[in-house]
């Protein structure tokens, strides 16, 4: 018997970031409006962080509508339909129902109906996840163009008297769309994972909470672990994407890590020796750490005051709660 042949899809050579959008929360905190339930000050919220103030949503703006909001902009900026878009991934640990996925209700609202969509947990390097996935499914066939969200309303998961991340942390959505190109616009991307730090996450679960056992859950973080884990082996999955993209730090343009905190942006400047044409990206002095979000809103944000910026190369590394790590090299759009 004669073994049937499966026919297999085949998709673009290449892929690229055709746009970007961006939505972050309505409301401007700033440090003084945080520093009491935590016994601290503006000055030394500055100091550790980088962060002068930080946008949250409205009590009644979710996430999803974040995600909406930003997704129309990168569509409309791309040139094509929302109906031409195959596959939707949201990277975001804020959704606030376990299903439908935020992915399927972004779908519907713009307009993408029948489109693949799903979400998916990477914390911070949510959106670098995201982008590996959609360049998969686009080269291999599966998706002809994929819009890709990183989304969060991480206001809803803090503890207001904790320490460790509550001042950190702000809302919004960043989105990109990414179709087919002629020439290559997304780099191999690195990536992996260290499930025994678990140096980042939620201090209970829904289960004991539902019990009774414990108080609802909210983020925390061990500080000094996540620098130092950032900083030194963060800095090596940065060389190494550079490796993969067959390119030196000095023919970047442009430089944007997760918004986490600020002096572990200028720690890995340092560390990769980056020249000082390359432009980095600061969008967490105003806006937060907005874990999942953050790239993409500082791909907007440095694109918008840096226009000269667009065609040139990125390197992109996201990480966070996992512990995880993703990275690539793009070409703005």
């Amino acid at each position: 018997m004669t073994q049937p042949q499966l026919l297999q899809s085949q998709g673009a050579q290449y892929t690229r970031i055709l746009s970007v959008g961006a939505a972050r929360g309505d409301l401007v905190v700033p440090n003084d409006d945080l520093v009491g339930p935590i016994d601290s000050s503006d000055e030394w919220i500055q100091q550790r962080t980088g962060i002068i103030t930080r946008t949250r949503a409205s009590q009644d703006v979710l996430a999803v509508d974040l995600a909406t909001t930003a997704a129309l902009e990168a569509v409309e900026k791309s040139g094509i339909r929302a109906d031409q878009i195959d596959a939707i991934i949201i990277a975001t640990i804020s959704n606030g129902r376990q299903t439908p996925s935020m992915a399927a209700v972004v779908a519907d609202r713009i307009g993408a109906v029948p489109a693949a969509a799903f979400d998916l947990n990477a914390a911070c390097a949510g959106y670098a996840y995201g982008v590996a996935q959609a360049d998969a499914l686009i080269r291999s066939g599966a998706a002809h163009y994929a819009l890709v969200i990183g989304a969060e309303k991480l206001s809803d998961m803090v503890d207001p008297t904790d320490r460790s991340i509550s001042f950190l942390l702000g809302d919004g959505a960043g989105a990109v769309v990414i179709g087919p190109s002629e020439y290559p616009g997304i780099s191999a991307s690195v990536w992996g994972s260290d499930g025994r730090a678990d140096a980042v996450g939620m201090n209970a679960t829904l289960q004991e909470y539902r019990r009774g056992e414990q108080e609802w859950p909210t983020l925390r973080q061990e500080g000094q672990t996540v620098f130092r884990w950032a900083v030194w082996d963060m800095a090596k999955i940065a060389k190494q994407t550079l490796e993969a993209a067959g390119i030196t730090a000095d023919q970047l343009a442009a430089f944007i890590p997760h918004q986490a905190n600020m002096r572990i942006v200028d720690e890995f400047a340092k560390q990769l020796k980056l020249p000082e044409s390359v432009v980095i990206a600061r969008d967490i002095a105003t806006t937060g750490n907005t874990s999942a979000a953050s790239i993409p809103l500082a791909t907007h944000r440095l694109l918008e005051e840096h226009p000269e910026l667009s065609g040139g190369l990125a390197l992109q590394i996201g990480f966070g709660a996992g512990l995880v790590y993703g990275a690539q090299v793009v070409v703005l759009p």
